[in-house]
Order: C-alpha cells, then structure tokens, then sequence
C-alpha cells in the first residue's frame, strides 16, 4: 500500500496492494485510521467522504488490487498515535526465520497471530516485521494463512519477486503441503476431494465457505500418515488455493480438522479442551517454489 500526501488539500489517497486484496474497506479504515471511532469511520462512507475509485462503497465494500482510496482530513487528536509492540514479539518473529536470501523471507507463523492488523488487532505478521525490519521499504505479503493456522509464510523483499511469486501463484507452481489433525480416521489412505467451493459473507461480516456446484473448482489431496484413537494425521496438499479449502473439504469428506471452531465438531473440539488442547491443529509444514525472475527453484 502507497501513499500519497496532497499538501494543497490535505487529502491522502492509498493505493490498496495484493496485501489488502478483498480486505473489507471497514476493517482496512480501522487499521488507517487507529484510534478514530468506528461510529465516524461509517459516518464519512455514508456521507462519501471517503471514496473508492472516486465513488461512493458502501462498508462491506471488499477492496481489489489497484483501488484508489481518497482519505478526508482528520482533525489532530481524532487519532491516537500507533502502539508499540511488546519486544518479545518482535524477537519471537526473528528467531522464526525458516529462511532468508535477498529476494524473500520464509516465516514459521505462529497459530494465533494475524497476518495483518485490522479488525481490532493492532499487529499482524508482516506489520510486527516492518518494525523489526524498517530499512527494508518493500516487505509485501506473498499469500495469506489463517489466524490459527502455523507454518510456512512468504514474504517478498521487493516488487519485483511479489509479481514473479504472483503469477507463479495464479499458475499453480507454487506447492504448499499442511499437516492436519482430522477428527476421526478416514476409509482410504489416500482421499481426494474434488468440490467447488463458494465464498459467502454472513451479515456479520464473516466469511463462510461451503461446497457448492456454482462455487470455484477446489481440489484437495488427505493423506494418512498416522491413526490415533479417534484422529488421524494427514499430510494435505493444495492443488487449487481456494479460502477455507483445507478446512472445508475435511468437513466434507466427514473429518473436519481438529480445534475447527468454524467448520469443526462442537463435541469433539470440547473434549480436546479436556486434554488441554486448545488451537486449531493445522499447519502449513512445506512450500516449494519453482525457479522464477532470475532465482532458483526453493
């Protein structure tokens, strides 16, 4: 995301990035905006004071790639200036560097931790590495991972990689491999779900995701490494990367993922708080990228 300060006019205007793709413009505004209520937020897009693309959106309005948001001055003391992070934070993020060559850096995210802020949260991944690494001005996202979900996430260094790693992610040459805690044991050691999937949104603001013919191809490949006593260890691997896929095609297929508090078993998620396990049990464990932009294959 760009700014750009108009001094005549103290209007700013902020071009979204593949970052904020599909961000709900509320949410993206709270995190602009720290500080100012969100009875004014809703206020200025009711009034147009805040535009799209030079147009009026409305607050569910999901922002693209590319769009130009116009910001109306704020009176100083309407925002409170940014909090800091606690340090600890920022050197939890440092020692879960997987890897780090000029071009990108691959993190272990924790489950728990956002990858961006917004939506009541000050701090998400990539806002954490920005301050701990501010001489570096080109730090995008590559792809997102849930909140609760752990592993493997990339982050470009420049402009240049982000599209390489883009185009590389619309062509489907990027790998991703998750382990997955699925409740229950699957019949077949190997399954695969081939459902279309379609995106709603709750009048909440929630996304939901469910299996549908009118939704987008989806295809999802379980395999059993391990059985337990009412779960099954699975490595998953992503042939399309559709939102929610993993989670939606367990359910599907009658193993939602273990800790789910969306897509999973009510019953089965409380007896595993029981036994003092408490976060959804998905992790993106592998990545593997093809040679692009000048770069070998990873």
């Amino acid at each position: 995301m760009s700014r750009i300060q108009n001094k005549k006019t103290a209007v700013s205007y902020l071009t979204v990035d593949s970052e904020q793709h599909q961000r709900r413009i509320d949410n993206f505004l709270m995190s602009v905006l720290k500080g100012l209520p969100r009875t004014r937020i809703y206020q200025m897009l009711r009034r147009g004071e805040i535009r799209v693309n030079g147009g009026r959106v409305k607050q569910d309005y999901r922002l693209q790639d590319g769009d130009r948001v116009r910001i109306p001055p704020v009176r100083m003391g309407e925002t409170q200036p940014a909090a800091r992070p606690p340090g600890h934070m920022l050197e939890m993020l440092r020692s879960r560097e997987l890897h780090r060559d000029p071009d990108i850096i691959v993190l272990n995210k924790p489950a728990g931790l956002a990858v961006h802020g917004g939506s009541g949260r000050s701090f998400g991944i990539i806002e954490l590495l920005r301050l701990l690494y501010p001489e570096e001005q080109g730090l995008q996202l590559v792809h997102r991972l849930d909140q609760d979900t752990s592993g493997c996430l990339l982050i470009a260094r420049n402009a240049r990689v982000l599209r390489a790693l883009h185009g590389a992610l619309t062509r489907g040459e990027v790998r991703k491999t998750y382990l997955a805690l699925l409740q229950g044991s699957p019949a077949s050691a190997v399954t695969q779900v081939d459902e279309p999937l379609r995106r709603d949104q709750l009048q909440s603001g929630e996304r939901m995701v469910r299996v549908d013919a009118g939704g987008k191809s989806a295809l999802t490949r379980f395999e059993t490494l391990r059985r337990y006593a009412g779960a099954t260890l699975a490595r998953v691997q992503l042939m399309t990367g559709r939102t929610h896929q993993i989670r939606v095609h367990a359910r599907h297929m009658g193993h939602p993922v273990a800790g789910d508090p969306k897509y999973g078993d009510r019953d089965f998620n409380r007896y595993l708080r029981g036994l003092g396990l408490k976060r959804l049990f998905l992790h993106a464990s592998g990545i593997m990228l093809p040679a692009l932009a000048g770069r070998p294959a990873l």
